[in-house]
């Protein structure tokens, strides 16, 4: 970091994945874990905080699904589709 500009704030630009794609990689794994029981809600929270998957199941490839997106960028599809009617 450069001493000059440690009053700086730095942007925080995470790299775009098709939300398209984001929503139906969401939407699989919801669908797969609630088929083997799961609470698909408390899961896929459980995997964004910790980055461990054996939150998501295997079932149907879901684990390999969801990993195809990094979790700064399921965070924050998640948070404009919630916060859409305020922006």
């Amino acid at each position: 970091m450069n001493k000059d500009h440690v009053n700086e704030t730095m942007m925080f630009e995470p790299q775009k994945e098709s939300e398209k794609s984001i929503e139906n990689i969401l939407t699989t794994v919801y669908k797969l874990l609630d088929e083997k029981g799961y609470n698909p809600i408390n899961q896929i929270i459980g995997y964004i905080l910790s980055d461990d998957p054996t939150y998501i199941t295997s079932h149907g490839n879901a684990r390999n699904i969801i990993r195809q997106v990094d979790r700064d960028d399921l965070l924050e599809e998640l948070l404009k589709t919630y916060l859409k009617d305020l922006m």
